[in-house]
């Protein structure tokens, strides 16, 4: 399964590192990524490889987004297959 993640923050050092070792930590792959700043904000999405993630999806959800707020960051994560149905015209 894929899924798209979704960062947003003021800006700061090692965000990028942090949730990208938040990720390799539990096995999974990231396929593409693009981060840009807005001013003093942190914007990052990444289309990840789910497939060797040991976690089930609620799971890892939560443990990203509890991750995410010790650091100050907003994290969030969805199924490609929904963020697709979602966003169809």
């Amino acid at each position: 399964m894929k899924a798209i993640v979704s960062v947003f923050a003021k800006d700061s050092k090692g965000i990028t590192a942090y949730v990208t070792a938040l990720l390799a930590e539990r096995e999974i792959n990231i396929l593409d990524i693009s981060q840009t700043l807005m001013q003093e904000f942190f914007a990052m999405i990444m289309l990840v490889d789910l497939e060797d993630c040991p976690l089930p999806f609620e799971e890892l959800a939560r443990v990203m987004k509890e991750k995410g707020a010790e650091w100050g960051l907003d994290i969030h994560i969805q199924r490609q297959d929904i963020f697709e149905a979602m966003h169809r015209i």
